[in-house]
């Protein structure tokens, strides 16, 4: 490549291997300038520590401070624009030092107890989410619930991870998700994954973790014709382990009554409903109010259910303003809401089933009641030998 190339490779780097003047002599004069100027080693390289815009490396954003490769940092992303030549938005040019130092490493994670919501972050917090994205592990509880699929033939045969709906976390070896996702299905093609950001990127600041599905527990009165006790638990292979990313939601009392709080939703499901909505990239959030029940029925009652529709007593509503919604692909993910003695402690009250459209006509959607099934939660993770006192608060 030669060096009127290289320069503007430069210019289009943008961010830290940009030159500061804009012409093209001007910037030609400024590279040499750079160069004559510089200290230079015996071999009549750029010496080490000196700035040269031509000479960067692209790696992951918080190895990066000050044109420097660090070992640790934190720093703000835009993931909504990708500038300069790395391929993926989590990564920036940066100068290289003498010695590229190791990557980093998870610190030791201190629990804060269950529930434990991380609003800006973790490890970076991300600007220019418009769309309601969610921070990188902001939910640590949320996780995805994968089908796995063989595809291919004559030789050529592999295995592919099929998203199925979420779940959430309510102990490391135990995923709450609605029945309707998992009933039927065996228990050997499913497996989830915790600690999932972005699902087109591995680049994360940590990892996520796999772990295969043992047994598929569905509550013994589930009815899939109108999802009644849309409840169920995967037990896993083996526990997941807790990191700053990667955690349990606390989990309500029996019956507890959430009317009235202000609660967040995540999944990975449309952003509208029917054939225009597109399935999300990267976790969103959407904080919605739980609605009491007799708003909630009177609302539905003015769709296509009609005058007569009645609610089951194993779900609640939550919702019903323009545009806040989940939607279609969301179907057993959590709705938390904080908990009456600390507002940054979050308790599991609903979970994904069903609505009339996504975010229409001001027509709350359905959940999961959890609470109702609280006692019903203990007993199976009682009987299955696994410790209850993980999400109690």
């Amino acid at each position: 490549m030669n060096m009127l190339a290289l320069v503007l490779l430069a210019v289009l780097a943008g961010g830290s291997c940009r030159p500061e003047t804009g012409d093209l002599d001007s910037l030609l004069d400024n590279y040499k300038a750079t160069l004559d100027s510089s200290p230079r080693t015996e071999a009549g390289s750029t010496a080490p520590g000196a700035y040269n815009p031509l000479d960067c490396e692209c790696v992951p954003y918080y190895l990066c401070l000050n044109n420097s490769i660090i070992t640790d940092g934190v720093g703000l992303i835009d993931i909504r624009i990708k500038e300069g030549p790395c391929d993926n938005y989590l990564d920036v040019c940066c100068q290289k030092p003498d010695t590229l130092t190791a990557p980093i490493t998870p610190r030791p994670h201190a629990r804060a107890g269950c529930g434990a919501r991380n609003p800006d972050g973790v490890g970076f917090r991300i600007t220019g989410h418009g769309d309601g994205e969610a921070q990188f592990g902001e939910f640590p509880w949320m996780v995805a619930v994968l089908r796995e699929e063989a595809v291919g033939g004559d030789g050529g045969a592999h295995n592919l991870n099929v998203y199925q709906c979420g779940g959430s976390l309510v102990h490391p070896q135990v995923v709450l998700t609605a029945a309707h996702c998992v009933a039927g299905k065996e228990s050997k093609h499913l497996k989830i994954r915790a600690g999932e950001w972005d699902t087109q990127t591995k680049n994360e600041l940590f990892p996520h973790q796999d772990r295969d599905v043992e047994k598929v527990i569905v509550h013994d009165k589930f009815y899939p014709g109108a999802l009644y006790n849309d409840v169920a638990l995967l037990l896993l292979s083996k526990p997941v382990d807790i990191a700053e990313n990667v955690d349990v939601v606390c989990l309500p009392q029996q019956d507890e009554p959430m009317d009235g709080r202000r609660c967040f939703a995540s999944g990975w499901g449309k952003d509208v409903f029917g054939k225009e909505g597109r399935y999300q990239v990267i976790l969103k959030k959407v904080e919605l109010p739980v609605v009491p029940i007799d708003k909630c029925v009177e609302s539905l009652r003015k769709t296509r259910l009609g005058p007569y529709f009645k609610l089951h007593e194993s779900f609640i509503c939550a919702g019903g303003e323009v545009g806040k919604d989940t939607c279609k692909g969301d179907g057993g993910s959590p709705l938390v809401c904080p908990t009456r003695g600390n507002p940054l402690q979050y308790v599991q009250s609903g979970i994904v089933a069903w609505g009339i459209g996504c975010g229409e006509d001001q027509t709350p959607g359905v959940y999961v009641n959890v609470a109702h099934f609280r006692n019903w939660i203990d007993e199976q993770l009682v009987y299955n030998n696994l410790d209850i006192s993980g999400y109690k608060y």
